[in-house]
């Protein structure tokens, strides 16, 4: 069974000191997003972008994902209806970014195309807001050095849940 809470994954490249990210076009919405989708059976979401990124692109699930502060929340009834109830309208979305070594990927029947941008030209081609932030915090992070401060951003955000 799905799980209550989404996920979206941010592959990224360096070629000397630019970065670059891979998104992907949805072949339903024929729309440009990240690796996107949720836990199934006991997964925690760590296991689940693994595992999509292994089943959407061919991601190597030993490669280096790098969970983001960036948390969203998607509407339930976009992702399959109100599977969960009626109660549950809304689900936490996770994000990551992961390193690779190589620009080849394998496509899934969830999208047709992918492609390789700079941060600034892959948030103008990106739809969802989410989206845009994480890749921006993503670009952000390696470019100052920062990714060390993941974790202590997140203990200042649970502060206030």
């Amino acid at each position: 069974m799905r799980l209550p809470y989404q996920i979206l994954i941010f592959p990224f490249i360096k070629e000397g000191n630019d970065y670059y990210y891979a998104i992907f076009k949805r072949q339903d919405l024929n729309i440009w997003q990240g690796i996107a989708g949720g836990g199934e059976g006991d997964e925690k979401p760590d296991e689940a972008a693994k595992r999509e990124g292994y089943e959407e692109a061919g991601i190597d699930k030993n490669s280096r994902y790098i969970r983001l502060s960036s948390i969203a929340t998607i509407p339930a009834a976009n992702i399959r209806g109100l599977q969960w109830g009626e109660n549950i309208v809304a689900v936490p979305e996770f994000a990551y970014g992961v390193e690779l070594s190589s620009k080849e990927l394998r496509i899934s029947g969830e999208h047709t195309e992918y492609s390789w941008l700079k941060c600034e030209d892959a948030i103008k081609q990106l739809r969802y807001d989410s989206n845009k932030s994480a890749i921006w915090e993503l670009d952000h992070r390696l470019r100052t050095n920062t990714l060390d401060g993941i974790e202590e951003n997140n203990q200042s955000i649970k502060k206030f849940l």
